[in-house]
């Protein structure tokens, strides 16, 4: 399993503090991490410097997170436009489609990703969500050689729900599709449900919270700061380069024996 770092440039700006661990290796010879990458937040010069040093990459459209922090009116293909000339400009080949079925209705969606892989001549990765239905989940799998399953972290997938989970895997192996978790890392979930690639924004918790994480071995393990206390501003960045560390070994880890 993949397990990918999820990145906010513009909203954490954390790749200025860890690029000298990644660029250096920071403990973990002869890895490039896995990076998840939102348009969104996407800063092009950055990403630029950074795509040879990451051994695996993917573009999240940022469309959902667009459409909840604006008041105003979107024009989705206008978005969706600027979207594929960032594909195009930086040869992206693992990208979302726009699923945005709960604001412009699946039929739109469908219309959207037709348009995207016109534009950018490849296909996009379906993000499948419960409205659509088993069929088409079923239908994505025989179409497409990489899907994923959204809606994880908004709770429109209950945790009572996982148990579901390998009924996908399965199909979507049986049809030679890979299958990613969007938002799905919980700990003890990832060694019970094979999804082929998940993703995280974990190892941000100690800019954000103060968390500290350790790689055991076999997974990962987080020191919450006591309460109370707040991290000195000296120590923030050493945080962060630390569980960046952390987390690309056991994204090491996970590739082989999850």
């Amino acid at each position: 399993m993949k397990i990918f770092l999820v990145h906010e440039a513009n909203k954490s700006g954390l790749f200025g503090w860890v690029a000298p661990a990644l660029v250096g290796g920071g403990g973990i010879p002869n890895w490039k991490p896995y990076i998840l990458e939102s348009f969104y937040y996407a800063d092009k010069d950055e990403i630029q410097k950074l795509m040879p040093y990451f051994g695996d990459f993917l573009l999240d459209s940022g469309a959902f997170t667009f459409m909840s922090n604006t008041k105003t009116h979107v024009d989705w293909n206008d978005y969706l436009e600027r979207y594929a000339d960032f594909i195009n400009t930086y040869n992206i080949d693992k990208f979302f489609e726009l699923d945005i079925d709960s604001v412009v209705g699946y039929e739109n969606v469908l219309k959207l990703r037709k348009k995207l892989e016109a534009l950018t001549n490849k296909q996009c990765i379906p993000v499948w969500h419960t409205t659509r239905g088993k069929r088409e989940f079923l239908k994505m799998c025989d179409e497409y050689p990489y899907v994923a399953i959204g809606g994880i972290v908004s709770k429109e997938i209950k945790p009572s729900q996982y148990q579901y989970f390998p009924y996908f895997i399965n199909e979507a192996h049986k049809r030679r599709a890979k299958i990613h978790g969007l938002g799905f890392t919980n700990l003890t979930g990832l060694k019970k449900y094979h999804f082929d690639s998940v993703d995280s924004t974990a190892w941000t918790a100690g800019n954000r919270f103060g968390c500290v994480y350790r790689f055991n071995g076999e997974t990962m393990v987080k020191s919450d700061k006591p309460l109370g206390t707040r991290v000195p501003k000296e120590k923030v960045r050493e945080l962060a380069v630390n569980n960046f560390v952390e987390w690309c070994k056991f994204q090491k880890y996970a590739e082989v024996h999850l």
